[in-house]
């Protein structure tokens, strides 16, 4: 059985765009060199999309966080540079999970599900407790070396928060 890796939104801006922050930045090569070795393994990688349209604003998302981020076919929305040439399935999310992902998963069989990217207290732990609930019995990981939240509190609480539902943080 192969192993899944899913890179959660390692768009431009999240890193270094209207929404990054330092600590986003600083986990690029991480993730760089996580996918590298899944791919060099033979495993499968695939990565998620924060996925907006130009009305973001009128949306419920939009009016609690004002802030235009990840619209897409804007430079913002792309993967980040030194990412985006990695192979790979793209799943555009309009919300925090992904149902489609859920589903997705549970087509396949794998030895374990780990997850990295941005951002932990948000979309990271969304999907992962996503992928905890489509599979049950399948080991759920999350790198937090490979991971950043909006601040390194709220990063710690998700990675305490997913600790407690029996996901696994390294």
């Amino acid at each position: 059985m192969k192993k899944l890796l899913i890179v959660v939104d390692m768009q431009k801006d999240f890193i270094n765009g209207p929404l990054g922050t330092r600590e986003a930045v600083a986990i690029v090569p991480n993730v760089k060199k996580k996918i590298e070795e899944y791919q060099a393994a033979g495993d499968e990688v695939i990565f998620t999309l924060d996925t907006h349209e130009k009305n973001y604003l009128d949306t419920q998302e939009g009016k609690k966080l004002p802030v235009i981020h990840c619209i897409r076919g804007t430079v913002g929305w792309e993967l980040d540079d030194s990412l985006k040439e990695f192979q790979g399935r793209r799943f555009d999310m309009s919300n925090f999970g992904s149902s489609m992902i859920g589903e997705y998963v549970t087509e396949r069989e794998y030895e374990s599900v780990e997850l990295v990217g941005l951002c932990t207290d948000i979309c990271v732990i969304t999907n992962a407790m996503l992928i905890k609930a489509f599979l049950p019995e399948t080991p759920v990981l999350v790198d937090s070396s490979c991971c950043a939240g909006f601040t390194p509190e709220s990063h710690e609480n998700a990675l305490n928060a997913m600790k407690m539902c029996q996901i696994e943080v390294a």
